[in-house]
């Protein structure tokens, strides 16, 4: 399965699910990601960040802890809060 379509299904699972505005909303160009080792934290970045090999690394972390279906219902990020929000702090300034 391609990242893009794992991708796809999480978005749409959220966006049909969401009657009203709110947490699970996610901007046009963005999507949602778990990330944490014991408890996950919901963050929402954007759709560019797919195109960093270091980012891309994080997928295939995610792929061979998770799988394609995890129990929450989005992708899973197998790693600590620090490490991921300094990786995209990163990437955001490129």
């Amino acid at each position: 399965m391609a990242i893009h379509q794992m991708l796809r299904r999480p978005l749409s699972a959220g966006k049909r699910s969401s009657s009203s505005k709110g947490s699970t909303d996610v901007p046009k160009g963005h999507f949602a990601v778990y990330v944490g080792v014991n408890e996950k934290r919901r963050f929402v970045i954007p759709l560019s960040y797919l195109n960093h090999p270091s980012f891309q690394d994080l997928l295939c972390r995610a792929e061979e802890e998770f799988g394609f279906d995890h129990p929450m219902g989005g992708l899973t990020i197998p790693c600590s809060e620090d490490l991921f929000i300094d990786l995209t702090s990163s990437l955001g300034r490129r």
